[in-house]
């Protein structure tokens, strides 16, 4: 189910002052400068296959490497020996829940698609053995392909990262599945040398029943089914993090879905500082799909024409003036100091976001809404999530990065860090930096296929 209405489903609550010095504002100036130029990829159409180019200062790539290194090691840290689940929330400082916490031992499936991944960006950047990683690897699709409880193919939402057994009476969920599924094609092709891990991981695609999760409807797929009363009524019938559920489901080789089921989803358009773009909740649904799929310079031939990450661009610049516009109210917020998305919140777990304005939103900065952003909007993405660790430093920037949220205004910071949140950062930061993940992805051919089926396709592509 989505990340914003799951959380609402029964399961609220369970997701639960240094000045900037001279010198910082001068690394934060100089990176802005050297990016302008060169960052153009943003909004460049046409240079899919070609490698982001950057030049950033030294101090801004010894970041980039530390962030994204610390993002790694929830996932190498915080999942289960024995099943290679993940789990779906830690301490910042990388301790466990203890046994009388709601998410004590509780691993998120959409979190281990994220960790799959960050084990190929681990061995690519050296943090990790290749050996040790193809073994984690291999250990998780073993169990997804052997053990774990499913549905036609679909896993449930969370687990008991031990066992595998369903937790908080959760839903067999397509998209949380789909997730997952976008770490385990990403490890077939960065570990295609491996017969054992091409095997497991195509297994497991193969299995995915895309046309059951259609329950009866022709083109738009159930969030998901529930074993004590069946298909969950809500669709994905609105723009969303379900792109890369569409592409999964239209590109199957087993049991694909009318590719005009791309098209069924409707897609509400907003204005706000000038920029007009598709959205339809939170930050993080810009983000996700985009994690995995190569969207830049392609666009659709036919109605309505959508260039998805341009959209995503656009909705990061109107999410960072929304924001700016807030300070007057709540002051914490700035040009670089910006970001409200689903996260946790002094009142518990909160799908917030906007624009539009939420009664909810009270100053609260979630880090990861502009770190997700570093692969759609660098030029003002970096600046942002540099000048939060500069100015808060170790009160919000711990063992595994940033902390889940922090308000400015009031001092609070949030005790945990959340693995998908977690994760989009680090596969953010590695797109942004080498295009590596988008590179790793698209060469699964029953991608490329589904964007080919949908047209939307590149622009040298007929």
């Amino acid at each position: 189910m989505s990340k914003h209405l799951s959380h609402f489903s029964g399961q609220i609550g369970l997701r639960y002052g240094l000045k900037l010095c001279a010198l910082r504002v001068m690394v934060c100036l100089l990176v802005v400068c050297n990016l302008t130029p060169c960052l153009a990829l943003a909004n460049a159409q046409g240079r899919r296959n070609a490698k982001p180019k950057q030049q950033l200062s030294n101090q801004a790539q010894a970041f980039l490497e530390d962030l994204s290194h610390r993002a790694f090691l929830y996932f190498q840290e915080q999942a289960n020996p024995q099943t290679g689940l993940v789990l779906d929330r830690a301490r910042t400082d990388g301790k466990a829940h203890d046994a009388t916490h709601p998410s004590h031992n509780i691993a998120s499936t959409a979190s281990t698609g994220f960790g799959l991944t960050a084990f190929c960006i681990a061995v690519e950047r050296k943090w990790m053995k290749p050996e040790d990683a193809r073994e984690r690897v291999r250990l998780t699709l073993k169990f997804f392909a052997e053990r774990a409880e499913h549905k036609e193919g679909w896993f449930y939402h969370w687990l008991d990262a031990a066992t595998g057994e369903r937790r908080w009476q959760s839903e067999i969920s397509s998209i949380d599945t789909a997730l997952l599924l976008a770490g385990i094609l990403t490890t077939r092709r960065y570990f295609r040398q491996d017969r054992e891990i091409v095997r497991l991981a195509t297994k497991i695609y193969q299995r995915v029943n895309f046309q059951w999760m259609l329950d009866n409807h022709p083109l738009i797929l159930s969030h998901g089914w529930r074993p004590e009363n069946g298909f969950i009524k809500n669709r994905w019938d609105t723009y969303c993090e379900l792109m890369i559920l569409y592409v999964l489901a239209i590109g199957s080789p087993t049991y694909p879905i009318s590719k005009a089921s791309w098209y069924a989803w409707t897609r509400p358009l907003i204005t706000y500082a000038g920029r007009t773009y598709i959205t339809g909740g939170p930050l993080f649904i810009h983000q996700y799909s985009h994690a995995w799929i190569d969207f830049r310079g392609r666009k659709e031939k036919q109605s309505p024409f959508t260039d998805f990450f341009k959209n995503s661009v656009d909705a990061v610049y109107a999410h960072r003036a929304f924001c700016v516009d807030l300070a007057k109210d709540f002051p914490g917020y700035s040009e670089n100091i910006w970001g409200i998305t689903a996260s946790d919140s002094q009142k518990g777990y909160l799908a917030w976001g906007g624009p539009p304005r939420e009664a909810a939103i009270d100053g609260t900065v979630v880090p990861y809404a502009a770190a997700g952003s570093l692969m759609l909007a660098p030029e003002i993405a970096l600046p942002a999530v540099l000048a939060m660790r500069d100015k808060f430093g170790e009160k919000i920037y711990g063992k595994y990065g940033f902390a889940d949220a922090f308000n400015p205004n009031n001092g609070w910071v949030a005790g945990d860090v959340i693995g998908i949140d977690v994760g989009i950062t680090l596969l953010s930061a590695e797109n942004f930096r080498t295009g590596n993940v988008w590179k790793w992805f698209m060469a699964n051919r029953e991608i490329t296929k589904a964007l080919q089926l949908v047209k939307l396709t590149t622009t040298n592509q007929s």
